[in-house]
């Protein structure tokens, strides 16, 4: 199957006239053909780029599942999602299939990271209203007008009479001023000689529970679609439908015992090929 594209052609790829439509199961399938093929692809040529450009549209769910975690920020959610396209290139220039990873497990934290910079670098510290924001700006020319010409600090009744609102506005815009800059998770602590090296990260946060689980269900699929029929049928009865043992055997008229093995070895079969999945690469 030939895929032309504009200043030359792509041999022997499946043609794919919206990528970004794909399934993401699908996706993570046609994505390992297109990094095989973007890795003996000389980078410049046209078919270089149309396998790239591909992988990008194809993978833009995982995009979207990132930026979802900033939702909050509606306001921002367009200039989110461009951002995390961006973490995106990044995690699809750096992949090496030959790893056996799976590409959403690498991308994810690349994505991920790119936005949470984003925010760092170019955006206020917490959430603050516009108007405050604003109140902001006008507090510090205030601020240096005032200092200039008094030679000291300027009192708040001051401050409100040279910005034209209230003593309790100049408050409100003290306090949001707090959070237009921030110190770094990463910045040292000091202190002790042996927690020399800590920083505020090592002290703060947690995993969030559902990166693993994205991470696990992306994993597991596989391994559940190589199992035969019969093993994804008891999975589905047992953990979707959520029937006991007794109520699976008497709907495919087997017993009680005979459903306990088989889901054991099903489960059995999973976890070792999780367990196999983790182990890390031989080098």
């Amino acid at each position: 199957m030939t895929t032309t594209v504009e200043g030359g052609a792509c041999n022997d790829l499946p043609v794919l006239e919206a990528p970004h439509e794909i399934a993401p199961q699908d996706a993570r399938a046609l994505s390992k053909v297109f990094f095989r093929e973007l890795a003996v692809r000389e980078e410049g040529t046209a078919e270089y780029q149309y396998v790239r450009n591909t992988l990008i549209e194809m993978n833009m769910s995982l995009v979207r599942y990132a930026a979802g975690r900033f939702r909050a920020r509606g306001d921002e959610m367009e200039d989110i999602v461009q951002v995390g396209i961006v973490g995106l290139i990044k995690a699809i220039d750096r992949f090496d299939l030959s790893r056996e990873v799976e590409f959403a497990t690498f991308a994810v934290p690349y994505i991920v990271g790119e936005i949470k910079r984003f925010f760092r670098d170019t955006t206020w510290a917490v959430h603050v209203p516009r108007r405050l924001q604003e109140a902001r700006v006008e507090l510090a020319k205030a601020n240096e007008d005032l200092g200039s010409r008094l030679g000291r600090a300027p009192r708040v009744a001051e401050l409100a009479e040279a910005m034209n609102i209230s003593e309790e506005e100049v408050v409100e815009a003290q306090i949001a001023a707090n959070g237009y800059h921030s110190t770094s998770l990463d910045a040292a602590l000091g202190g002790d000689e042996e927690d020399a090296d800590a920083s505020l990260a090592d002290f703060i946060g947690e995993e969030d529970p559902a990166i693993e689980l994205f991470e696990d269900f992306h994993t597991l699929a596989p391994l559940v679609e190589r199992l035969d029929e019969r093993d994804r049928l008891l999975l589905h009865l047992r953990f979707v439908e959520e029937l006991t043992q007794s109520e699976i055997g008497a709907r495919l008229g087997v017993s009680q015992m005979h459903v306990s093995r088989l889901l054991a070895r099903a489960l059995g079969r999973l976890r070792e090929g999780m367990l196999a999945e983790d182990a890390p690469a031989a080098g």
